[in-house]
């Protein structure tokens, strides 16, 4: 049972926006904070209550020059069995009746094609959100460009679609996320998935990506990170592979269309779920 303690802190953003919250969470990327949630006008951040330090996380915010205030307050979350919530929350969920993803107090579940285990951490998503559904699907749907290639997992989280490319025959895959509990997180789920000696995982950002090397790339982000990235992922990616993104919605379809074709990718087609998008690119 995972009894750790947790703070909550509230930032109140004036004005308040999606990406405004974004700036913050990247702001505030070297403390130790395990998850936000996006409850408008606040951005609510978790905390170990051991790691919490409100002189740290002041420093960090009045160093910030970013257009918009923010103002905080902290609250102790009593002891949670986190496990316990998931199994009230955690559905499983099957792709196109071909891939289940579900956490291991899932039983009796039929079997498809491809069986996907997780445990469910508080930090990090299941395969409920859109984008991740729709990434899976991308990935089933373009079997013969995963079987036997090398795959990378961009901002991996638990690291499904990483253990999906690798049980559908990846020769290899990596994946990289910029929390370091998300990297332990997406190893430990590839060991309990038996695909970790085709799995390597690596907390970072886009600069650990090596040019030339990889035949298809994720990214399911967000529409910030990803158009600072695409110009790296570009490079990185052989010639004739595949870059699939997510993480935005469908009216932002030009703007990172515009910076794939500027980097040399080519639009091949797109998905699109309750507003949300991810599309395919092919490097020229």
């Amino acid at each position: 049972m995972n009894s750790q303690e947790y703070i909550e802190v509230s930032f109140r953003l004036t004005p308040y926006s999606d990406d405004n919250a974004e700036i913050l969470m990247a702001e505030l990327e070297e403390l130790p904070f395990e998850s936000f949630t996006y409850e408008e006008p606040f951005l609510k951040g978790y905390i170990p209550k051991d790691l919490y330090n409100a002189g740290n996380l002041r420093l960090v915010l009045d160093g910030m020059d970013e257009g918009f205030d923010v103002e905080f307050g902290a609250s102790l979350i009593p002891p949670v069995n986190w496990n316990a919530v998931w199994e009230q929350q955690f559905s499983p969920i099957i792709v196109d009746g071909k891939c289940t993803v579900k956490a291991p107090f899932h039983k009796g579940l039929k079997r498809t094609r491809f069986n996907i285990t997780i445990e469910p951490k508080m930090a990090f998503g299941t395969g409920h959100h859109q984008t991740t559904y729709m990434m899976c699907r991308a990935l089933l749907d373009n079997e013969a460009a995963v079987k036997g290639k090398v795959v990378m997992d961009m901002g991996c989280g638990t690291a499904i679609l990483a253990i999906l490319a690798a049980k559908m025959g990846a020769a290899h895959t990596y994946g990289i996320d910029i929390d370091a509990v998300a990297a332990v997180s997406a190893f430990d789920n590839a060991r309990i998935n038996k695909v970790s000696r085709h799995v390597e995982t690596y907390c970072g950002d886009a600069s650990l990506l090596q040019a030339g090397k990889y035949d298809v790339l994720l990214a399911n982000i967000n529409r910030n990170i990803l158009i600072q990235d695409i110009p790296t992922y570009a490079r990185s990616l052989r010639k004739g592979g595949m870059l699939f993104t997510s993480g935005f919605y469908v009216e932002d379809m030009p703007m990172i269309q515009g910076v794939a074709e500027n980097s040399g990718l080519q639009y091949i087609s797109h998905d699109s779920m309750d507003g949300w998008c991810c599309i395919k690119f092919v490097k020229s």
